[in-house]
């Protein structure tokens, strides 16, 4: 379901400019593997989350992915959600006191997943723009290609292996393993496994079975702590082999409150649950940040 204006509203007055106090004042809830409660606990100035040397931010931008990473100095945007959302994105970015971006990643060309894109390219510097081998054929993808042009950006089309680094962290590319067309766009989603110290990520945009069988074939080491599950916790994806590959404590589903498709779907939530995976959802939780020092993974939401 998408975010109506008042509830937008509501969000955007509740995250603050700097990237700390920020967190800080939005928190009231802090997940941990071995306590899942809600402390209640505001005052969080101590020293894990003074060194922390990573921030990720699973923004709520309802029925629709949007992935920002914070590294020392440097800042990445993994998809932008809906058309509608990129106004609200632009708004979240500065007031984490962002101006440039390293890298932004169009995981697909879906409408749910680069919507706000032309808006963040026009609204920041954008060094890298990283997007699939694909094209398609609407205006939204349109908007964003002319958002590129406009401000002198080519597109860079990663290779599975090839590494990129963010701050002090890096991220590796783990999909797609073999080139899609235009008529299987989910699974032609960029996927990376992001690293910071010992703490793995593993995101995928809308990567399905298909993808997925490709990554496990390739030999890539899938293993993480934290994985945003793939096409907004769907029963196409998140196989139980590769599941078990990733084999994580954390799992993010990014998806709307009652949105039309049902996700997540209940096949997968019972899978993480077998799992004993603790699953953290921004339609029930909001904005879900974590904080990693390389080390452990922190969690804060937004509601």
């Amino acid at each position: 379901m998408k975010r109506n204006n008042r509830t937008r509203k509501k969000k955007q007055n509740k995250l603050l400019s700097s990237i700390i106090i920020s967190i800080i004042i939005i928190a009231s809830t802090i997940w941990s593997k071995e306590n899942i409660e809600n402390t209640n606990n505001n005052s969080l100035a101590n020293d894990s989350f003074a060194v922390a040397s990573m921030q990720v931010h699973f923004i709520d931008v309802g029925q629709a992915d949007s992935i920002l990473i914070l590294s020392d100095d440097e800042a990445m945007l993994v998809d932008a959600g809906n058309n509608e959302d990129g106004t609200y994105l632009v708004k979240y970015l500065k007031e984490q006191g962002i101006s440039k971006l390293k890298y932004v990643i169009a995981t697909h060309p879906h409408e749910d997943h680069i919507g706000g894109m032309d808006d963040v390219i026009n609204n920041f510097t954008v060094e890298t723009v990283l997007m699939p081998d694909v094209t398609h054929t609407t205006k939204t993808f349109e908007d964003v290609l002319n958002a590129m042009n406009e401000n002198d950006l080519g597109i860079t089309i990663p290779s599975v292996g090839e590494e990129y680094e963010i701050g002090k962290a890096k991220f590796v590319v783990i999909a797609p393993n073999k080139e899609m067309d235009e008529n299987n766009l989910n699974d032609a989603s960029i996927g990376v496994k992001l690293m910071n110290g010992n703490n793995r990520f593993i995101m995928c945009g809308d990567a399905q079975k298909f993808s997925e069988k490709e990554m496990l074939q390739s030999g890539i080491d899938l293993s993480a702590q934290v994985y945003k599950v793939s096409h907004h916790g769907s029963n196409t994806a998140t196989t139980d082999a590769f599941l078990k590959a990733i084999s994580p404590e954390y799992a993010i589903i990014q998806c709307g409150e009652n949105n039309s498709y049902g996700h997540p779907h209940k096949e997968t939530l019972h899978k993480l649950e077998q799992m004993g995976v603790i699953v953290l959802r921004n339609d029930k939780n909001g904005t879900i940040i974590a904080i990693s020092d390389g080390n452990k993974i922190q969690w804060i939401t937004e509601k």
